[in-house]
């Protein structure tokens, strides 16, 4: 049987996870140049190749997006070893930022997978838009924080795109209803200047601060939100319906510069999660391994 170096599969799942080569290397701390070489060593070991290039960006192969689950799986056992045989558990707080989308939707199995190998931390969890909690973050209010950016964001875990959500028979209306959360909001943004540049008549039905506030007006069929598929709603067929496309966004991690390792490696369980949660939704939709 062959082994696997765990460096060639953390530096392989850096590369997924980041978004390219280049933000990878600020993860792992190598040159592009020694990772691309990882890539080989880890591609001749296993005699299958795991990238391949569609003009200036890199997919995952077949055998890339199998060993990417296997690779995430190795890597979070051998922390979990880690962190028990060497007693390295923290205490204290742990001050965590999230947005709306990701407190619903993945909340529960962050938090669990944290606290059972840190039994002692206290978590403090603030919820809130990416903006406000990024001024926490710079002003040392935060430890961590997981949020919502433009696609090129250099904290980018992973990409996924934005799209119209709710009932298409809304649409016959002389304006589109629209739920939209309150200033400042990308997606509020996004929403209103496609609808203006296509010339597509709207009227805000819902403004609110409460994302299962737009949730209810959703799925009572009452208006249509733009957001991504981590919202768990009803997609609109763009083409379709004839509704503009928008912009796709990026899930974004960003960590205090002083932070202590193990808050370090509850950055990664955030990261790991997301990447394998919103992944599988964009491998039904073809987004997924695409690396740029």
């Amino acid at each position: 049987m062959l082994n696997l170096p765990m460096e060639l599969l953390r530096s392989f799942v850096a590369i997924v996870e980041s978004g390219s080569m280049g933000r990878a290397t600020e993860r792992i701390f190598v040159t592009q140049s020694a990772l691309s070489l990882q890539v080989k060593r880890l591609e001749e070991t296993l005699q299958t190749l795991l990238f391949y290039r569609e003009g200036r960006r890199l997919r995952l192969t077949p055998a890339g997006e199998e060993l990417l689950g296997y690779a995430r799986s190795i890597l979070t056992t051998n922390d979990q070893a880690v962190i028990a045989l060497t007693g390295e558990s923290l205490t204290g707080a742990v001050r965590v930022g999230l947005v709306q989308d990701f407190a619903e939707a993945l909340l529960g199995e962050i938090l669990s997978r944290f606290v059972k190998a840190n039994p002692n931390t206290q978590l403090q969890v603030r919820v809130g838009g990416t903006m406000e909690l990024m001024d926490l973050l710079a002003s040392a209010r935060l430890d961590l924080v997981l949020g919502i950016g433009a696609q090129d964001d250099p904290a980018a875990v992973c990409s996924a795109p934005t799209v119209w959500l709710g009932c298409e028979n809304l649409l016959k209306s002389s304006e589109i209803p629209l739920a939209l959360m309150q200033s400042p909001c990308r997606f509020r943004d996004m929403a209103i200047a496609s609808l203006e540049a296509a010339g597509r008549p709207y009227r805000i039905f819902l403004e609110t601060a409460s994302l299962s506030a737009i949730r209810v007006a959703v799925d009572s069929d009452l208006a249509i939100t733009p957001r991504t598929e981590l919202f768990a709603s009803r997609v609109i067929d763009v083409l379709a319906a004839d509704l503009p496309r928008l912009n796709p966004v990026s899930y974004i991690l960003k960590t205090r510069d002083d932070i202590h390792p193990v808050v370090s490696r509850f950055a990664e369980i955030i990261r790991t999660e997301i990447s394998v949660s919103v992944g599988n939704a964009l491998s039904t939709s073809g987004q997924i391994g695409q690396i740029g």
